[in-house]
């Protein structure tokens, strides 16, 4: 295997295992409150708990993948690429937070608003990895999508369980 694509590889590697990380370290913290979604009402279009897991790790996967293109690539517009990777950081200690606000503390309308922010982030990212991938900014947007539905169902929570 060349030196090249090692490099890339462990890049890649190392990109995906931040967000993982990230992911676990709030799941285990917040395990034992998990149980606050099947005990609240909840709205329409609620999925199942069980999804969940499934798709916060893929997110978290695509979050990876897109952020070491951005890596890889940073020479097509540095600036951009600080920029969005330093955004990006800052979307994960918000996202890492979120799950303690709304499970652990059940601050719905706090949490609520801090997934406004993380959205913000999360759009923010998307515009500067635009500048240097186009591709890894699209693997962001399913990350906007189930911010946004997280953030009707946060709503939806705070509203039927005030």
């Amino acid at each position: 295997m060349q030196k090249d694509t090692k490099q890339k590889l462990k890049i890649y590697a190392v990109a995906i295992a931040v967000p993982l990380v990230v992911g676990g370290f709030s799941a285990l913290l917040t395990m034992k409150n998990m149980q606050i979604y099947e005990q609240v009402k909840t709205p329409p279009l609620s999925p199942p708990s069980i999804l969940f897991p499934i798709v916060w790790t893929l997110l978290y996967v695509l979050m990876g993948v897109s952020s070491a293109i951005i890596w890889i690539n940073r020479q097509t517009d540095e600036r951009a690429a600080e920029k969005g990777l330093l955004i990006y950081a800052v979307s994960l200690f918000f996202n890492f937070v979120w799950s303690i606000l709304f499970f652990n503390f059940r601050l719905f309308l706090i949490a609520f608003i801090w997934l406004i922010v993380l959205l913000g982030q999360i759009i923010g990212t998307i515009v500067s990895y635009k500048k240097v991938s186009p591709a890894a900014a699209y693997l962001q947007i399913p990350y906007a999508v189930w911010v946004t539905l997280a953030g009707y169902l946060n709503f939806g929570i705070w509203i039927l369980n005030k």
